[in-house]
């Protein structure tokens, strides 16, 4: 490029985007937009760095597991070269360090031996605050005016996202209390990581609702089905709270048997029952000024619902075998996979206690009602199991990712999470030597195939007849309809679920007038 016009041209919409307020995820769309123009590659990626892992937060040109990747420094040799690098750095063509996009370039199947790779750091405040990459299929693609343009607008960049923090941080007033807690946990040791992976509408109702409830001290009733990831809802409201820097305790309610519940919520003194050899505090006093999770509160036996309820009311509490009164200022979050409404119904939940935990129910979507989040999660998965199977590139065949956006998930996330870690060890062993790159395909996930809807013998003989093209006609209407709304009006997806190319769906949806 010998002209600064094109430059000057990319560069003023991102200025102008400097006073707008946007999503984050449309400001960093527009900003990789603007670079790919600039730049034309085959993929680009920006990724933020936190810790020691670098995660995705938008990307062209990759797998669409990308964004639920979370890339270990440690692991990634390249990215730690960018990471220490001042400016742009083009990796030769026969560099020796593994490519972390290895196999995962939407456009390409297998492993990349020559390609041309670029990146640079971005600085806020003179900060590292993450990475630029490009990547492109043809070894000789980059060259130094490229490496002088991804400067450039590289620090564009920087202020893009440092304008985007900003604005983030003026509609969060709690944002520097939350931060300052979480580099407090991260000193002392205290807790791992905690994230919610998705950008489906139903996550981003979740995550606004969690933000929201979390600068309060009400009491939550996270409900959801086995595996949705209930407990780790909890983890983050306590991580966003005003008690982040105060224990979280757990207790799983089902786990333990009547007689050591209570003793386990409230404590107990020497010679209160057989075995009580010396006093010990329960988990309400080791809570004491922080939260206490009690997951599975369904299974609670009605005995020691009576007094949890008195706890919650009074905040005093007796170990068994005392008298003694113990005050605790303890903030509740209970989980359950059952409907309690239905449960005080049938007489096996107290309402009181009912409306004393439900003061902010708080519901966890299923992964089925999730769309693309699938692929998502999937891919940190993969990025869990890659460093495990001593691979450089775990990735999904196409086929694999329309099995997974197929699948209505009975078992939610963590049905996935073991799937995923099952069909790894199966794809390693078709292989005689452990490959570069694994690939996952639909006969390593080994999901069950959907079963067509049969209606009963009665239903057709009340069915009116009509000739059969039209029949058929209705059918393929009501099948894509279902699969269309099933993934958020997402066409690509809805083609891989039904096992056609895109283009014939277009085709065949305005043929039966649904586009």
């Amino acid at each position: 490029m010998t002209a600064s016009t094109p430059l000057i041209q990319v560069l003023l919409p991102l200025i102008d985007d400097l006073a707008r307020e946007l999503p984050e995820a449309e400001r960093y769309r527009r900003l990789l937009d603007a670079l790919f123009s600039l730049m034309p590659c085959d993929a680009i990626a920006l990724l933020k760095l936190e810790g020691d892992q670098l995660v995705p937060l938008a990307a062209i040109g990759l797998s669409a597991d990308v964004l639920g990747r979370r890339f270990q420094i440690a692991d990634h040799p390249r990215f730690a070269a960018l990471l220490q690098a001042r400016g742009a750095t083009r990796f030769a063509a026969d560099c020796g360090l593994a490519d972390p996009y290895d196999g995962l370039v939407a456009c390409h199947s297998g492993h990349l031996e020559v390609h041309d790779c670029l990146g640079c750091p971005l600085f806020i405040d003179d900060r590292p605050w993450g990475l630029l990459t490009l990547d492109s299929l043809d070894p000789a693609r980059f060259g130094q005016i490229a490496l002088e343009n991804l400067e450039a607008v590289a620090r564009l960049a920087a202020a893009t996202v440092k304008a985007g923090e900003r604005m983030s941080s003026l509609a969060r007033r709690v944002e520097d209390e939350h931060e300052l807690a979480e580099r407090f946990r991260e000193v002392a040791g205290m807790a791992q990581r905690i994230e919610l992976i998705g950008q489906s509408e139903a996550m981003a109702r979740l995550l606004g609702e969690i933000r929201l409830v979390s600068e309060s001290d009400l009491t939550v009733l996270i409900s959801g089905e086995t595996g949705v990831g209930k407990e780790l809802v909890a983890q983050s409201i306590h991580a966003q709270s005003s008690r982040a820097r105060r224990p979280l305790i757990s207790l799983n309610c089902a786990a333990l048997p009547e007689t050591l519940v209570e003793s386990e919520l409230f404590g107990h003194v020497r010679g209160a029952f057989s075995g009580a050899v010396g006093e010990r505090s329960g988990k309400f006093e080791l809570a004491d000024g922080g939260t206490l999770f009690l997951d599975e509160v369904g299974e609670m036996p009605l005995p020691i619902q009576a007094k949890l309820l008195r706890v919650l009311q009074s905040g005093q509490l007796q170990r068994v075998g005392s008298d003694r009164e113990h005050r605790v200022d303890v903030r509740v979050l209970a989980a359950t996979n059952r409907d309690l409404a239905d449960e005080v119904r049938a007489g096996r939940f107290r309402a009181d206690l009912y409306h004393r935990l439900s003061v902010y129910p708080l519901h966890v979507p299923p992964l089925r009602e999730r769309g693309r989040d699938v692929l998502l999660l999937a891919g940190n998965f993969l990025e869990h199991n890659r460093p495990r199977l001593r691979v450089d590139s775990l990735r999904l065949s196409a086929e694999a990712q329309a099995a997974l956006l197929g699948y209505e998930w009975p078992g939610n996330v963590r049905e996935l999470e073991h799937l995923i870690g099952r069909a790894c060890l199966k794809a390693l062993a078709r292989h005689p030597q452990r490959p570069k790159i694994l690939s996952l395909t639909a006969a390593d996930l080994d999901l069950p195939a959907a079963m067509p809807t049969v209606l009963p013998v009665a239903a057709v003989h009340e069915m009116p007849l009509m000739p059969l093209r039209d029949a058929t006609d209705a059918y393929q209407r009501q099948l894509i309809s279902i699969a269309l709304e099933r993934h958020a009006g997402n066409w690509a997806a809805t083609a891989r679920a039904l096992g056609l190319d895109r283009a014939n769906l277009n085709r065949l949806a305005a043929r039966l007038g649904i586009k």
